[in-house]
């Protein structure tokens, strides 16, 4: 019975979908003005899983993920670089979709953007300005009424009272309260603007949410996710926007996965340790960066290192390994399977459900050598689990092959294979100090050799 950490009521509860059978699921997607960087893999990947495991279990699922394409960071990186708001979101986006498809992410059901959904944020603008939850300032601006909302802080556990004595109000905001949050931003010079009842302007971050996931999902649904660092203020908004809005309680389950750490600090470009994801894909496999994301418990910071992913590359690599020179048949045992679901049901616990594939590479290894019919129908259970998370679905030559990073010195599969023959014919001449003369050079050059009763194999160090 899978367990989903609430984090609106701070424990574990039973997942119970709103109907029977159907599961609708909301997550914040990127504001695309640069690069992916670890801190959106992070999310991309957990979520990704998330839905994934979902229909593993047969749920129907409506996956919804945003793409935020206007607001202030997006205006100023355009004119920064002198192209247009829609060349530079376009070449953005067409980014972060070959990011994801190389870590493995699957396509979201929707992918609404804020741009194409402007009538449902003006629609609920008006809707909070007639029922009194939201007012127009002076300055043209549109603002939320924090005071209205009788349970805003619930989601953060933040309090009204002590945000507003550390808040203050910036010289161009007309604000009534300090925690009063735009929903709509009055037009600027040369910036761009959408008509409205309230004059030319844009919106304001949070309402874009708040009317994408409504839309899609309708009024109330089951899951909403995150980063961690959506918490507050974006998420407490959308619950204080969206039920004000509709009357409905607004979401079930709120998740929200840990942050990325490098060497134990918070990433951030403040600090010089951002990396985006192609830096990373430029140095490691895709896949051993998702079997790294996974390794730790979403909820849990994600401590990026070198040291980390090298780990994380010969992990994967022993599973490839198990893998390697096994047709898989059969269907995948029954009795895994269920060992598998209870780890996952577990609150998503990908790290024990990695645990339970070394396992069965273990069990897999020792039945290659003493039964291999059972061999076969572990490799299919092997290969069927993995994909439930996204991993081991590659040919196992292809990836023991291609892992590692390019570069001036790596020798090509044709160069390697000519090498391990001539390497073949000097253990047939017996002439031990060639062979091992060849296999150093191999190794020196990243190339790992495996001798074998079927002759000899190789993969990349």
């Amino acid at each position: 019975m899978l367990q989903i950490y609430n984090s609106l009521t701070r424990e574990k509860e039973v997942f119970t979908p709103i109907e029977p059978g159907r599961v609708r699921m909301y997550v914040c997607g990127m504001t695309v003005y640069d690069y992916c960087h670890l801190g959106h893999a992070r999310v991309l990947v957990v979520f990704d899983v998330i839905a994934r495991y979902l229909r593993e279990l047969g749920f129907e699922l409506t996956y919804v993920r945003n793409i935020t394409d206007i607001d202030d960071k997006i205006i100023q990186r355009a004119n920064d670089k002198g192209e247009t708001i829609q060349d530079l979101t376009g070449r953005f986006i067409d980014a972060m979709h070959e990011d994801s498809a190389a870590l493995g992410v699957l396509p979201p059901d929707h992918e609404p953007r804020a741009t194409t959904s402007m009538q449902g944020i003006i629609d609920m603008i008006t809707t909070l300005v007639e029922k009194g939850y939201a007012y127009q300032a002076g300055n043209g601006d549109v603002y939320y009424d924090v005071s209205r909302f009788e349970t805003y802080g619930r989601l953060s556990g933040e309090k009204p009272d002590s945000l507003r004595a550390g808040a203050r109000i910036d010289v161009e905001e007309a604000k009534a309260d300090p925690l009063d949050f735009v929903l709509w931003k009055a037009a600027k010079p040369d910036e761009p603007s959408w008509d409205s009842p309230w004059g030319p302007g844009r919106p304001g971050w949070h309402i874009e949410c708040s009317a994408m996931s409504t839309e899609c999902l309708g009024a109330h649904f089951d899951i909403h996710g995150g980063g961690m660092d959506l918490k507050f203020p974006h998420h407490e908004n959308e619950i204080a926007q969206s039920e004000a809005a509709t009357g409905c309680h607004f979401v079930n389950y709120w998740i929200h996965n840990g942050f990325v750490q490098v060497d134990e600090e918070k990433m951030s470009k403040s600090l010089g340790n951002f990396f985006t994801v192609r830096e990373v894909l430029s140095q490691f496999q895709a896949e051993v960066v998702r079997f790294f994301i996974l390794s730790s418990h979403y909820r849990s910071p994600l401590n990026y290192t070198e040291d980390n992913l090298h780990k994380a590359r010969g992990a994967l690599d022993r599973l490839y390994t198990a893998l390697r020179g096994v047709s898989p048949a059969g269907g995948p045992g029954a009795q895994a399977v269920a060992d598998f679901r209870a780890r996952m049901d577990d609150d998503f616990n990908t790290p024990e459900a990695i645990a339970q594939l070394f396992e069965l590479a273990r069990e897999l290894n020792r039945a290659k050598r003493e039964a291999p019919e059972r061999a076969a129908v572990l490799a299919a259970t092997l290969r069927h689990l993995g994909g439930v998370i996204g991993l081991l679905q590659a040919d196992p030559e292809d990836y023991l092959r291609g892992a590692g990073a390019t570069g001036e010195d790596e020798l090509d599969a044709g160069q390697i294979e000519a090498l391990i023959e001539q390497r073949r014919r000097a253990r047939a001449e017996k002439d031990w100090a060639e062979s091992d003369r060849i296999r150093d050079e191999l190794k020196a050059r990243g190339v790992l050799l495996e001798d074998g009763p079927e002759g000899t194999s190789w993969r990349r160090a």
